[in-house]
């Protein structure tokens, strides 16, 4: 599939901020706690003096600085139970110390049996804490490896990884402290815990947190300008708000992609998604292109099979929200498990609502569970209500994930893994031909559509969703720049490919067969 050079609809900074929603849920926080800790830090630096010309940077790193903590969620959860709690319950504590020491023992072994805990507490005491600090360095590293795969400068690749330095130098990296420290990070350090503190306790517990930290983890001349004007900048955020209206008004934010420039986000973007377990490397790209080879053997319009690519890399986003311990627990999962990855598909969908071009491919992302029988997630509807492009992209999810190792499971192969979509699709699960496709793509059998439901050519499937919008014959001849004859001999030729006797019947078929954007546009 061609990767073009126009316009996306999308800039760097709205795909970052929706993909802040996602580590907010990875963070025990509401969604906008990164946004919202954002602005307290911009307001802090304007009135600090930080140069105009910067606060995009500092708006990438408040976006950037928590992604990594998806590298070391595998490694907190063994150490300290549920790694989202555990995170959620750092914010309430110094780290740095003695309070830092007792939360990490505290949480040493959390969820597990007293033997487990004395045992992970063991550990921890007699390795002086050395697992935990590698897992702050990975952190730390992979975060400004996304930065410099997203094409920021280099001067935020360098930021991020100071993210859990302390002014007082006892953090990460070791002795690098004060105003070695840079900037942005500082007046993050500093939004990043007030937001959390002020919207536990309000005003006087985000001052109190600050300047229980002044010169401890936080700066002090920020802390104390901080405390200036924290009314202001509080009463600032409780009025209405559009942050994609914010970042358009910003203009070290205003950096559109191009088509091919999103699709490298967006594979960057997949690629950290999926070390969210250590089993699922690789799965959100392999799903992305399966899905997209699908879409054009079934005969798909290109912006259409690009739209179903793009979701696949996308599509688990929403397992931020759930415990690294339920995406890798050996065996069933127990029903509050269960419900807590079944939201991940609804996560999906809200992290990416806003804007409308990400907006449509979290429509389609969403369906990546849902199964023809109703029997999927998160909605639990049948075929009729699936789009096209949502039973390829379960399609395609099925099989990239049976040719993948899970917890308590090897691997599939190739061939057994096909036969196990077949099967699937045989008892009605999947869409026969939707997994056909994909498993054609795949090099494993299937044939190839070159032509959509019925031999529908792929401007006829353009056509024929047009007039199942409701759509007049002029209006199908305007919208696609061709005349008005040409128009009424493509929707001849739908009636008579899909023995459709009126416009009601033709709508009935599109549903039938998935062809009806999730978004209606």
């Amino acid at each position: 599939m061609e990767r073009d050079s126009h316009d996306s609809g999308v800039c760097l900074a709205e795909l970052l901020a929706a993909y802040s929603l996602a580590t907010d849920l990875g963070l025990g926080q509401p969604m906008e706690h990164l946004l919202r800790s954002w602005r307290i830090a911009a307001r802090l630096g304007e009135y600090v003096g930080l140069p105009e010309g910067e606060q995009g940077s500092l708006f990438y790193v408040a976006m950037l600085s928590w992604v990594g903590c998806v590298a070391d969620a595998p490694e907190v959860a063994a150490s300290f139970g549920d790694d989202i709690a555990f995170r959620a319950d750092s914010y309430d504590v110094d780290l740095g110390g003695i309070s830092g020491y007792r939360f990490f023992l505290g949480h040493a072994g959390a969820g597990g049996s007293p033997a487990v805990r004395a045992k992970v507490m063991a550990a921890m005491l007699a390795t002086g804490g050395r697992r935990v600090m590698q897992g702050i360095q990975a952190h730390c590293l992979v975060t400004s490896m996304l930065a410099e795969r997203l094409g920021l400068d280099v001067s935020v690749s360098a930021a991020v990884k100071q993210f859990f330095a302390r002014f007082d130098g006892r953090g990460v990296p070791s002795g690098v402290g004060g105003k070695d420290i840079s900037l942005w990070v500082r007046l993050f350090h500093i939004g990043d815990v007030a937001e959390v503190h002020h919207r536990k306790g309000g005003l006087d517990a985000a001052v109190r947190v600050t300047r229980d930290r002044r010169g401890k983890q936080f700066d002090p001349t920020l802390a104390d300008a901080f405390c200036e004007i924290a009314p202001e900048v509080f009463s600032a955020l409780e009025h209405e708000y559009d942050v994609h209206d914010l970042l358009a008004h910003e203009p070290g934010l205003r950096r559109p992609l191009t088509g091919a420039r999103l699709d490298e986000a967006l594979a960057a973007l997949a690629d950290f998604t999926d070390l969210r377990s250590p089993h699922r490397a690789g799965h959100s790209c392999g799903v992305a292109e399966l899905a997209g080879a699908a879409a054009e053997r079934l005969g798909l319009p290109a912006s259409e099979a690009e739209a179903t690519r793009r979701a696949g890399y996308l599509h688990d986003i929403g397992l931020h929200g759930v415990p690294s311990k339920i995406l890798d627990k050996p065996g069933s999962l127990s029903a509050t498990e269960w419900e807590r990855l079944r939201v991940s598909s609804y996560y999906t969908e809200r992290v990416l609502a806003r804007p409308p071009a990400l907006a449509r491919l979290g429509a389609i992302a969403a369906f990546a569970n849902e199964r023809m029988d109703g029997s999927g997630y998160h909605r639990g509807v049948t075929g009729p209500a699936i789009p096209l492009s949502g039973r390829i992209l379960a399609a395609a999810c099925a099989f990239r994930t049976l040719t993948e190792p899970r917890a308590g499971r090897t691997p599939r192969t190739v061939k057994d893994a096909a036969a196990d979509v077949r099967r699937e699709a045989r008892a009605g699960r999947l869409d026969a031909e939707a997994a056909d496709a994909v498993l054609a793509a795949a090099g494993v059998g299937g044939r190839r559509r070159v032509a959509g439901p019925a031999g529908l050519t792929a401007r006829e499937v353009e056509v024929l969703t047009l007039i199942a919008r409701g759509a007049a014959t002029s209006e199908v001849a305007e919208q696609l720049g061709v005349s008005r004859k040409t128009a009424a001999t493509h929707i001849e030729r739908i009636y008579a490919k899909t023995g459709a006797s009126s416009r009601s019947a033709a709508t009935l078929f599109a549903l039938r067969n998935g062809l009806l954007d999730p978004l209606g546009t």
